[in-house]
């Protein structure tokens, strides 16, 4: 069973990934699987300079999902080449490092250092965080921001880039054609929903910052339909997430056209999830005759 997909020369041998800020630096999940077994693990959000997040309360759970405002807490890039990188560099998977900035030199000078390093293939560039004051949201809900920062950092770095889409916009597609044209070798989404809570208790927002980006199965259908989208609207591999909690989720965002899927939330609830979806997609292939999961791949887009 070919399970492997390809961003440009760079293989990967499944298509499961982990979603940023969720999975850690994937040693905080060796304890429960062999985190080798997926297809790459996309780090947690990391900066130049150290931050500390958000003010508490940052989580706040909601009907089928989940806000959060956390803020990319890191310590950034100087305690990750220092203490993160050597611990993680032998993982015999892609290593991808999601990075963010308030400034567009934040995220040039970032991918320059994280190009240095032989063990990252890639990088997730992360123009779409909406819990963020500065940066994130503003560069993924702006066309020409989101063309320059793209371009930015596409004429430093050498090796494979991923650009995070953010939802929280008028035509995704529009912007997934803007990165492309710039030199995205693939783009993922969706980042999360902008969306708040209120505490009716205490008469005031769940969160410090009132509002926070919006995970969890709630946001599928949206995340599914915007993915269909940029499959038939960009020629690079696409990358779906947004509310994955089974290999039935995972399955439909094949179908849809990603050519590569990533779990976010469901790893909190059940920390072998990525695994175990990886598994359910490799039965469900076989059950149904299939030798290779590119068979499947925007099939719902295929005349009858």
């Amino acid at each position: 069973m070919n399970l492997g997909f390809s961003i440009g020369d760079l293989r990967f041998k499944n298509p499961v990934l982990t979603a940023s800020g969720t999975f850690g630096y994937g040693s905080e999940f060796d304890d429960f699987f062999e985190v080798s077994r997926l297809g790459g693990i996309i780090l947690k959000g990391t900066t130049l300079e150290p931050r500390e997040g958000n003010q508490y309360p940052r989580m706040a759970e909601t009907p089928s999902g989940m806000l959060n405002s956390v803020g990319l807490q890191n310590k950034g890039i100087d305690y990750f080449e220092k203490f993160i990188y050597p611990r993680i560099q032998n993982y015999e998977t892609n290593i991808i490092v999601n990075i963010n900035g308030s400034y567009i030199d934040d995220y040039v000078a970032l991918a320059e250092r994280i190009n240095k390093l032989e063990k990252i293939p890639a990088v997730e560039l992360n123009i779409s965080c909406p819990n963020v004051k500065m940066g994130g949201m503003a560069f993924g809900t702006n066309l020409d921001s989101a063309r320059e920062v793209t371009r930015e950092v596409r004429a430093v770095y050498s090796k494979k880039l991923i650009v995070k889409l953010s939802p929280n916009v008028t035509n995704i597609v529009d912007f997934a054609r803007v990165v492309e044209e710039e030199g995205a070798d693939s783009v993922s989404l969706i980042n999360t929903l902008l969306g708040m809570a209120i505490d009716v208790a205490k008469m005031k927002p769940a969160l410090s910052t009132i509002t926070g980006g919006l995970s969890g199965p709630a946001i599928k259908p949206v995340a599914l339909r915007m993915v269909w989208q940029v499959a038939n609207a960009v020629t690079i591999p696409v990358v779906g997430m947004g509310g994955i909690m089974t290999t039935s989720d995972a399955l439909e965002f094949f179908l849809a056209g990603a050519s590569a899927i990533e779990v976010g939330t469901a790893s909190f609830i059940d920390p072998q999830s990525s695994v175990k979806i990886l598994e359910g997609i490799d039965n469900y292939l076989v059950k149904n005759g299939f030798s290779d999961i590119k068979e499947i791949v925007g099939y719902i887009n295929r005349p009858v």
